[in-house]
């Protein structure tokens, strides 16, 4: 059979039915020449013996005897093309975009269909013989593409119509009673409908992804914008907190040099005062001098002499001056006027944070799975306290097995968030957060060090936060419900008395790199009196 040729001549001798040049040309009694190969395969497709161009009808396969004439065409032309092609560099192009037909004589028109079998390429014209006659009805055609030898077997010159599961390669039907005989195989197509389907569900969480990330995007951007509105509005009351410090600083200045004046104007008066009531005494005596000094009565003046020859007691008034510092007790009391103002203006500032901080809010729930044995929880998660008997649980890894702790459910990697708990009626307990990888077993000592950053309560009133070293607590007083706020970025964690809206430590400049959890422990009951529970209470936002 002829072999295929993209170089075909206006003039080329060829087949009707492979449509490439003569092999071994025959002519039928009605005068048309084809293969000999082409056309027995043709007869012997068919249920009768006709023409494969006129259709004339043969009552017996007629005797096929070999066109000289035509096989010398043939030749030559064959002879001409290898020529041609030697003589000829091969011109490299840039890649078409469109298959053209293999087959065309004249212009070359687009083709439709890439035969695997043929191992060409087909306009509809030509593809006519592939549509009506048996033997090509059972070609492989596919959509026409320009790297047609890709989908050919190289080592059998087969279609590469099945796919190896075993060796994950496209292979021919040659190959399965070859190299991949006992191998899993499948048509092309049955694979490829199932990668497609793993294409689907790939491409769907693609755009999964694609959304997710997209609703990122918007979520970030509004953070943004309601960061920069709460950036201003807090810059606001930052710049009216510090103005009414000033002010404060300001009036307490003011009355502290109004007190200076009048502790001087205070002074002065008493020295006028006493000054007065000296020249009132030495008047009278000038008087009394006056007198005695034009008296005839010698016996009287040596009577009252001793009395009067020197002048009255007097304070040495030389080195006497107008103090004008300040005494101790005056600057005591204006220091403590400023401390109280100082201390209403940090309980406002304590106050506007604790409004800020209530808004990262989230809904903590214990976990049963990290509990100590010998801790109750109540059956909505929110309560906990030290039972008399240890329960039997399964040793999990992530279960608290020395340290009677527990563990909120839902760990933070990220972001801010704010939870209370209230201690009321307790004489232990320990509150703050811990991060994931951080130890359960065994004994514990909490420091940010071992991934615990907590404060605690000691014997009914001594608080202390466990930092590095341990820092004591004066609080003013018994914290009833306890805040704890976290800001991961931050690397901030901080405590609140919650009723008193105040203060009560924070750990600053921390590195946080993975999950963090909420810490509890309502600490041992001591025959009832610490047997109080721990309760999470919902958060009330502050107006």
């Amino acid at each position: 059979m002829a072999s295929s040729s993209s170089l075909l001549s206006e003039d080329q001798p060829r087949c009707s039915i492979c449509l490439d040049v003569f092999t071994d040309p025959v002519s039928t009694p009605c005068g048309h020449n084809y293969c000999r190969v082409c056309l027995k395969e043709y007869w012997d497709s068919s249920s009768c013996c006709q023409c494969p161009v006129c259709k004339t009808e043969f009552p017996t396969r007629p005797e096929l005897s070999v066109n000289t004439f035509i096989s010398g065409l043939a030749a030559h032309f064959k002879k001409s093309v290898q020529i041609k092609s030697s003589r000829t560099p091969e011109k490299r192009t840039s890649k078409p975009t469109k298959v053209l037909c293999e087959s065309c004589s004249e212009e070359k028109l687009e083709a439709v269909k890439s035969c695997l079998d043929c191992g060409v390429s087909y306009c509809e014209t030509h593809l006519a013989l592939h549509k009506t006659t048996p033997k090509f009805k059972k070609h492989k055609l596919m959509d026409p593409v320009e790297n047609l030898e890709d989908y050919i077997c190289q080592k059998h010159e087969r279609p590469l119509e099945l796919f190896c599961r075993d060796d994950q390669t496209c292979v021919c039907q040659f190959c399965t009673e070859g190299e991949h005989k006992t191998h899993s195989t499948v048509p092309i197509e049955e694979e490829s409908g199932e990668k497609k389907t793993q294409l689907g569900k790939t491409q769907a969480e693609v755009q999964q992804m694609i959304q997710d990330r997209l609703k990122k995007i918007e979520e970030i951007r509004q953070s943004v914008e309601l960061n920069k509105k709460s950036s201003e509005k807090e810059k606001v009351d930052g710049v009216e907190i510090f103005r009414a410090l000033l002010r404060c600083i300001e009036r307490s200045q003011a009355e502290l040099l109004e007190e200076k004046q009048k502790a001087a104007e205070r002074q002065a008066e008493e020295f006028i005062k006493e000054l007065e009531q000296e020249i009132s005494e030495l008047k009278r005596r000038d008087t009394e001098l006056e007198q005695l000094s034009h008296t005839e009565d010698h016996l009287h003046l040596i009577q009252v002499y001793p009395s009067l020859w020197s002048p009255p007691p007097t304070k040495n008034w030389t080195e006497v001056r107008i103090n004008s510092h300040l005494r101790v007790e005056t600057l005591r009391r204006a220091l403590t006027r400023l401390q109280e103002e100082l201390s209403k203006e940090m309980k406002k500032v304590d106050e506007h944070e604790m409004k800020r901080i209530q808004q990262y809010a989230v809904d903590v729930t214990l976990d049963p799975d990290s509990a100590h044995p010998f801790l109750i929880l109540s059956d909505d998660g929110k309560q906990v306290r030290h039972g008399d008997k240890r329960q039997k649980l399964p040793d999990k890894l992530e279960r608290f097995d020395y340290c009677v702790n527990v563990l909120g459910k839902e760990g933070f990697s990220s972001g801010r968030f704010y939870y209370e708990v209230q201690v009321r009626g307790k004489t232990e307990w320990d509150l703050g957060v811990t991060r994931e990888s951080s130890s359960r077993k065994g004994k514990i000592i909490l420091s940010p060090e071992n991934g615990y950053w907590t404060v605690w309560l000691r014997n009914e009133t001594e608080y202390k936060a466990l930092d590095s070293p341990r820092v004591p607590l004066s609080l003013k007083q018994t914290p009833q419900k306890v805040g704890v706020f976290v800001d991961y970025e931050e690397g901030l964690v901080s405590f609140y008395d919650v009723e008193a809206r105040s203060h009560i430590y924070s750990f600053t400049g921390q590195s946080f790199t993975e999950k963090l959890y909420q810490y509890f422990s309502p600490s041992l009951s001591y025959g009832g009196k610490n047997s109080a529970p721990l309760i999470i209470t919902p958060v009330k936002h502050q107006k």
